[in-house]
């Protein structure tokens, strides 16, 4: 069973409520049909939710968005019905806070907190066009770096990030990301 915003998945026997977001609705075509989705449980003073990803991409992106200060399950959940995982990274990478507050309940402040938080926790892991350098033989070009810095604000270490980027083309940022998490998911 699905509705815009949940989905009740049959686990042996018993049924679950799962939050959803629109990607992860777009994949739930068909009902009665075997998927596998990944599960994060919020347990608050007054309930114990469970929200449901389609990808560990989408899923890592949530993680990432609930430790932002006064950011919680459903203001996630809205981004993440509002764009894939690799263009909320590129947002955030980008610095679009215009793109963030189209969420709803997400305001401009809220969405300016998200980008300044992330992007500190990103810029603490490197100087990444030396590493690129050295890890695909090839000169770094900013697209590149801010694909790096997009996957890693999925939740991808930087040695991940660094190889994923490696080798793959692509003219605009959107293409790279794209590249980039097609070959980690086949080498999963």
């Amino acid at each position: 069973m699905t509705d815009p915003q949940s989905a009740v998945v049959d686990c042996g026997g018993v049924g679950y409520k799962l939050t959803i977001s629109g990607n992860t609705l777009s994949h739930l075509t068909e009902v009665g049909k075997v998927v596998c989705l990944y599960t994060y449980m919020s347990i608050r003073e007054d309930a114990v939710e469970l929200f449901g990803f389609y990808t560990t991409e989408e899923l890592n992106a949530f993680k990432l968005l609930i430790t932002v200060s006064g950011v919680g399950p459903k203001a996630a959940m809205s981004i993440l019905s509002l764009m894939s995982p690799e263009k909320f990274a590129v947002a955030v990478s980008m610095g679009d806070s215009k793109a963030l507050s189209k969420a709803n309940g997400v305001g401009k402040k809220t969405a300016d907190r998200i980008i300044l938080e992330l992007k500190d926790k990103v810029a603490k892991n490197i100087d990444v066009s030396s590493d690129l350098e050295d890890a695909g033989g090839y000169a770094s070009s900013s697209v590149a770096d801010d694909a790096v810095e997009a996957l890693m604000v999925l939740g991808y270490p930087r040695g991940v990030a660094l190889k994923a980027v490696e080798g793959c083309s692509g003219d605009t940022l959107e293409e790279l990301m794209r590249a980039a998490l097609k070959k980690i998911g086949s080498n999963m």
